[in-house]
């Protein structure tokens, strides 16, 4: 499954657990956000897909994940997101 196809399973993931998901070109790192109470993801047109892709990643991190049937690529997508987060904040905290 290539990163675009994993994009539209994740943004239709956040729609089925109430989160909007935008996607606008700009200046600005896109995530979760809440604008006028209602819970949203943005995402930045300018990113590339796998940047997107972490972004998602990050922004469902806290979501109940367990209620919704995720494909099996998905799910091993998300995780590897998660993973290399987790790394990139490792190395991070070295600094």
């Amino acid at each position: 499954m290539d990163t675009a196809a994993i994009i539209e399973e994740l943004e239709g993931v956040a729609r089925r657990l109430g989160v909007e998901v935008r996607s606008e070109p700009g200046n600005f790192r896109g995530g979760r956000c809440v604008v006028d109470g209602d819970e949203m993801i943005m995402l930045n047109d300018n990113d590339l897909p796998e940047t997107q892709l972490m972004v998602l990643a990050e922004a469902l991190r806290e979501a109940p994940l367990d209620t919704i049937y995720l494909k099996p690529a998905v799910r091993r997508a998300l995780e590897e997101a998660w993973a290399q987060a987790e790394s990139a904040e490792a190395a991070h905290g070295d600094d």
